[in-house]
């Protein structure tokens, strides 16, 4: 008789990899981040700083992180990004509000801190699983693996989203409160943290999670960081950055994902404001936000029949349209209607991050794998950082000869059109490349 094929999940290192990534990612102050740094006291040009901050942080710490998980070990780096996110959680939701200037000192710290738990984490985690596969002899397994972490993290997103907004509102915690027969009189200030007490909890749940991963092939860290491993990790990053440079499918795939991700997480940075000018309801973003992560439950089961029965090229093709056609059908801002083309768009981003994952898992060796996907992490956080600033130069040339009281709307609208069009160009650009230059060194 035939055995059964054994299954990856039975492989601890593959659950608890799927349940670091749910309780690291699935922050519930998402949908009010914005407006959660405002109420602390915080103006919107501190925002944009601290933001920036959290930008230039992960671009400092991204590769040398992804070295160093190579070399210490990866566990050691996760046990880091965990521990890092408690602090920089638990700072935020207790801190005592003062004064403007030292509320701001916190969140920069917080930032910085944020920016190197991003920056640890990446890289390091899905380097432990595909090893930890590749020790079973299981390596096939991971585009079945990528499909169910993209569910878990969908439905992770869906709670993240839902719950975080309801216990922001004050008078509705206050509703449920009477309904359940407990009389509160609850204040903004008080239940503005409670998305962060409940976000703190998950870095508590992650931290345990990465104390029970184990490094695969025996590759336990020494109890200490020596210099000879420092040296090691930055020889290990340049021999990762000239592989990268030498193997033409690799670099192909993260130039075509930079492009996909830096412009696609510009848009959805800006979702809300899109939202406002197709006259949905600002009580329904939330629940936009839901529906969106429900794409998750279905696009990786899509994607992963995409690489099993076509080409990387289809691939690419496929993902290159569903994002050109949404960002094409947005700037036309149809009224409710314009809700279809923002979920194209959003669903392009699901299939970039199987896509990356899913091909570059397959060509890194292991012994650099994590800072191989460091790189990619780097070159996604330069092209969101580079956007942004060309995106602001852009909105800032456009407001001449504009005047009104909608005046950042008429902007927005005018200015929304040079994402399909910024698309167009760039991905016509890197095809030309390839066909030229990165194809003819594979002949």
């Amino acid at each position: 008789m035939n055995q059964p094929e054994p299954s990856p999940f039975s492989i601890p290192n593959i659950r608890l990899f799927i349940a670091f990534r749910v309780l690291f990612n699935s922050r519930f102050y998402y949908p009010v981040f914005t407006i959660l740094f405002l109420d602390f006291g915080l103006t919107v040009a501190q925002f944009s700083i601290l933001n920036a901050v959290w930008a230039a942080t992960i671009v400092l710490a991204e590769v040398p992180s992804g070295a160093l998980a190579d070399v210490v070990g990866r566990k050691r780096l996760l046990v880091f990004a965990s521990l890092v996110m408690v602090l920089e959680i638990g700072m935020i939701s207790f801190v005592p509000n003062t004064g403007p200037h030292f509320i701001f000192l916190v969140f920069l710290v917080n930032r910085i801190f944020s920016g190197l738990a991003e920056a640890a984490a990446s890289g390091a985690d899905e380097a432990l699983a595909y090893d930890s596969l590749a020790e079973k002899g299981m390596k096939d397994q991971w585009g079945r693996v990528l499909e169910v972490l993209m569910r878990f993290q969908s439905l992770g997103f869906i709670i993240a989203m839902t719950l975080g907004a309801a216990v922001y509102d004050h008078t509705l915690v206050e509703a449920l409160c009477r309904f359940s027969g407990i009389e509160i009189t609850l204040t903004k200030e008080t239940t503005l943290r409670f998305p962060l007490y409940l976000t703190f909890l998950l870095a508590c749940g992650a931290l345990i999670t990465t104390l029970k991963m184990k490094d695969p092939g025996g590759k336990a860290a020494s109890p200490g960081l020596e210099l000879s491993q420092v040296r090691k990790a930055f020889s290990l990053t340049l021999r990762a950055g000239l592989w990268i440079s030498k193997t033409p499918f690799a670099l192909s795939v993260i130039l075509f994902g930079m492009l996909f991700d830096g412009l696609i997480r510009m848009v959805i940075t800006l979702a809300s404001q899109y939202y406002r000018m197709i006259h949905l309801p600002e009580s329904g973003f939330g629940l936009i936000g839901s529906f969106v992560a429900l794409l998750g439950l279905v696009i990786p089961k899509l994607a992963k029949t995409i690489t099993d029965k076509h080409s990387p090229s289809f691939a690419l093709w496929v993902t290159a349209l569903m994002t050109f056609t949404g960002l094409a059908g947005m700037s036309f801002f149809w009224p409710y209607y314009g809700l279809i083309p923002a979920l194209m768009t959003f669903s392009a981003m699901y299939f970039t991050g199987f896509f990356v994952s899913f091909y570059i898992n397959q060509l890194a060796a292991s012994d650099q794998r994590a800072t191989v996907l460091s790189f990619k992490g780097l070159a996604y956080n330069i092209s969101y950082g580079v956007l942004g600033v060309l995106y602001a130069l852009v909105l800032k040339t456009q407001k001449h000869g504009i005047s009104g009281p909608d005046l950042e709307n008429q902007v927005f609208v005018r200015t929304f059109s040079w994402f399909p069009a910024a698309f167009a160009l760039w991905f016509c650009l890197l095809v030309l490349v390839y066909i030229i230059w990165l194809r003819k060194r594979t002949l």
